[in-house]
């Protein structure tokens, strides 16, 4: 009977998170340095730009997201690998066409680059 409430537990915290998961695009970037939040410092290949929607003022520098594919960003073969976690290290100034702007190291984890621009979920 404990095993069947833990379990029950975990389905809905699992559930929660997906629930508060925010959808937008991704897209990826390979010039790294300087970045808006660390400068020359090198903080590994699984980082980010983030957009104005999830910038706040360079608030979300060092925040990590959960990205996940969901598709591309047209009519096409499904290219999605599935999630990657990475930390928000840039800014992706206005007119960027991703929510969130992938290390090209990070976007090929999830899909295929040739695709440029996904759907995702990320949280």
């Amino acid at each position: 009977m404990a095993v069947h409430g833990l379990l029950f537990v975990g389905l809905i915290i699992s559930l929660v998170s997906i629930a508060s998961a925010d959808d937008g695009f991704a897209t990826y970037y390979t010039t790294y340095f300087p970045s808006a939040c660390y400068g020359y410092q090198d903080e590994g290949d699984m980082i980010a730009a983030a957009s104005d929607a999830i910038w706040d003022n360079g608030g979300a520098c060092g925040s990590y997201y959960s990205v996940t594919c969901i598709g591309p960003d047209y009519d096409g073969p499904n290219t999605c690998y599935g999630s990657v976690t990475v930390m928000i290290v840039d800014y992706c100034p206005p007119g960027c066409a991703g929510t969130i702007d992938l290390s090209e190291q990070a976007f090929s984890a999830i899909a295929d680059t040739s695709t440029g621009k996904i759907i995702i979920i990320y949280y």
